[in-house]
């Protein structure tokens, strides 16, 4: 995605790529999304609405955009990097807000991140350090995003494509309007020249036949069928196994980069890059990693390992008691008791 955007770059605005790619990444997504609205009798509230357009600000207006300037201003294979780190960023953003657990091998995959990204970065022989800072503040929104798609699309009862296709095409209209804005005479006299990207900021100025497959490219299938397929994985096989993505960009994009790009590889990204991904795998595989110890334990405590049978089965007998039962069905009738009246209350609004 970076080499390709790096190439766009040099031929488009940054803004208006951006603004460009969302727009057609959201529209090739539509006719999926409405099949899904309709098939499942989706309703959406104005309240809803709102929470698409902020997601849709969050990723479009302020991470995307972000990351578009960091390409143009950072090597490709270093920002792609950046971003790879986005799940580990969203995994502190829902430890803080949404208290979702957090474990050992999370905290021990956070920390090799950011040393990875520390050593990559180089901050004692910084360079590019501009479009480095824009495009960690990418990451981090990125997770941000992911974060809020998810929470945000299960209370509205979107699925993650449907999330996407909506989030992109409000985010992309968001940007539209302060791009029109950029062409009031006031406010693009105010833009310093230094900043002469962000003043009077095209459409769809310098598409030509030469350039559309290019841009077609980046909109449809690295925007638009990426994106949503990264969020649909999500919901199948969970957070961190979709985040499989992100584990293979740190290795394969500097390779890339330096085959199309001719960006040379140095030996702390190569280090760096390591250090990411044994990160990434421990953040996947913790829990195999948890499995395997606890085995060890059992062969080498067989009495151990009978206590800790006996307490599965105390639990599991708890667990499966009538009174759990009970509980378990009053707490589920109270659940839809409230989302019906929910739906009740927001249903005056849709007329």
């Amino acid at each position: 995605m970076e080499i390709a955007l790096k190439i766009a770059g040099n031929q488009f605005n940054p803004i208006e790529l951006n603004f460009i790619r969302f727009l057609i990444g959201g529209l090739a997504l539509l006719p999926f999304t409405i099949l899904y609205l309709r098939k499942n009798n989706v309703k959406i509230s104005k309240g809803d609405w709102g929470r698409i357009a902020l997601t849709g600000f969050v990723i479009v207006v302020l991470s995307m955009t972000l990351y578009q300037i960091s390409i143009g201003m950072a090597k490709a294979s270093v920002i792609a990097i950046m971003l790879s780190a986005n799940p580990i960023f969203g995994l502190i953003i829902g430890f803080v807000f949404l208290k979702e657990k957090l474990s050992r091998t999370n905290v021990l995959a956070l920390i090799l991140t950011l040393v990875g990204l520390l050593i990559i970065i180089n901050p004692f022989h910084l360079t590019g350090a501009m479009g480095i800072i824009l495009g960690l503040i990418s990451s981090v929104i990125f997770g941000l995003y992911g974060v809020m798609s998810r929470v945000n699309g299960n209370k509205i009862g979107l699925n993650g494509l449907s999330m996407t296709c909506l989030a992109f095409l409000f985010g992309s209209t968001e940007l539209g309007v302060l791009m029109g804005i950029s062409h009031i005479p006031a406010v693009s006299r105010m833009i310093p020249s230094n900043y002469a990207e962000f003043a009077n900021i095209p459409f769809f100025k310098g598409i030509t036949l030469q350039n559309l497959p290019l841009l077609l490219y980046i909109s449809i299938l690295v925007t638009g069928v990426a994106f949503g397929l990264y969020f649909v994985s999500m919901e199948k096989v969970g957070i961190l196994q979709a985040s499989l993505i992100f584990l293979v960009k740190p290795a394969l994009a500097p390779v890339l980069a330096l085959l199309i790009l001719g960006e040379a590889m140095t030996a702390n990204t190569i280090i760096g890059i390591v250090v990411i991904l044994l990160g990434s795998l421990i953040t996947l595989m913790g829990e195999n990693i948890a499995y395997s110890v606890m085995a060890i334990f059992r062969r080498n405590n067989p009495e151990a390992h009978q206590e800790v049978d006996e307490l599965e089965v105390v639990k599991d007998k708890i667990e499966n008691s009538e009174l759990a039962k009970h509980r378990k069905a009053t707490e589920a009738a109270v659940r839809n008791k409230l989302e019906s009246e929910r739906e009740g209350q927001e249903l005056p609004s849709e007329d």
